[in-house]
């Protein structure tokens, strides 16, 4: 279970976000500026709140006057916007690089092979297309085996058929891991396919829709 009651100040307004999350699908949406990224970023443990509490299946990631969680304790897996592969590494590479050496990889075997990769560990970033990056970036994301999933515009580089595929491959994830998936997006139509929940975050004010 996922709980989230913080406060953080932005340029223009104040960013407050109260909800808890189950093992649930989640998708906010909103216009760019609202908050949705830095939602995220809080989570990861990339930028912290200015009060309140972020806990993880009873873990704190952040409580007002103890220090922050570690990004690196925090079993949080991160696909962000760009994929932010390494060029100078294979797909292999990517994927193992947070990986802790002497772990037992075959459910990343067993995801390579869901995710349809596995003929492209060899290959460089520069070597494969977008689709695929995609689908070696959520691989390395789910590689640490996270307890939590999150996801900025997972699908906004996708033609139609590369994102119907990968949206329906995330739903197969989601499925057998069972663990709580936030995702930003900006397609509504996204959003009501894949998520049990929708937040809609304007000028970092929350206010849920319902689905269906």
């Amino acid at each position: 279970m996922l709980l989230v009651d913080f406060q953080k100040q932005l340029d223009h307004f104040s960013l407050k976000m109260v909800f808890e999350l189950d093992r649930e699908i989640l998708a906010l949406v909103g216009s760019s500026g609202s908050g949705k990224t830095t939602l995220l970023n809080c989570l990861a443990g990339i930028v912290h709140p200015d009060a309140g509490q972020i806990s993880l299946n009873g873990t704190d990631f952040f409580k007002s006057g103890q220090k922050p969680l570690k990004i690196q304790k925090r079993k949080v897996g991160y696909l962000f916007q760009d994929y932010a592969l390494f060029p100078h590494l294979t797909v292999e590479q990517n994927i193992l690089y947070a990986v802790p050496r002497g772990t037992d990889i075959l459910h990343i075997t067993e995801l390579t092979k869901i995710l349809g990769i596995t003929s492209l560990l060899a290959k460089y970033p520069h070597q494969i297309s977008g689709g695929e990056k995609q689908r070696v970036a959520l691989t390395r994301s789910l590689a640490a085996q996270p307890d939590i999933l999150l996801l900025d515009e997972p699908f906004s580089a996708l033609d139609d058929a590369n994102r119907d595929h990968c949206q329906e491959e995330l739903l197969r994830i989601h499925q057998q891991w069972q663990i709580p998936m936030i995702f930003v997006t900006h397609r509504i139509a996204d959003a009501e396919k894949l998520a049990d929940r929708i937040m809609r975050i304007e000028k970092g004010q929350m206010t849920e829709k319902t689905v269906g």
